[in-house]
């Protein structure tokens, strides 16, 4: 079994993250199972603290991961970009969306920001 990956926290210490075993009892499912998904690049989590989380943004209100991120991180990683970069692309205010683009993943503007990230691969 391959090392759990993560990437440097370059989110800004006000972002909430849920530690890998919370993530695990939201979703109904084993750690290993979260383990997985890291692996298949489904989540990013970081190292905050000599813990590893993923942002509490990536998930809905049912806990579930936010239905476009998946792919989106797909789209970023095809595009060249690192999980570092993705975080910092994702959490970064963005004037012509209503907040961030990972708040907007949550709202109607999903798949504008996902045209925006195949945009940024080219």
């Amino acid at each position: 079994m391959s090392a759990i990956p993560y990437c440097d926290d370059v989110l800004d210490p006000s972002v909430s993250l849920l530690q890998l075993v919370d993530v695990a009892k939201n979703l109904g499912v084993a750690v290993t199972r979260v383990q997985q998904l890291l692996r298949d690049q489904q989540l990013i989590a970081v190292r905050r603290d000599g813990v590893l989380g993923v942002p509490e943004l990536f998930f809905d209100e049912t806990g579930e991961p936010v239905k476009w991120l998946p792919g989106l991180i797909a789209v970023l990683h095809d595009g060249g970009f690192k999980d570092e970069e993705i975080l910092l692309w994702l959490f970064r205010e963005d004037d012509s969306l209503p907040g961030t683009p990972v708040q907007a993943l949550h709202g109607h503007l999903a798949r504008e920001v996902i045209r925006r990230a195949q945009a940024m691969g080219f």
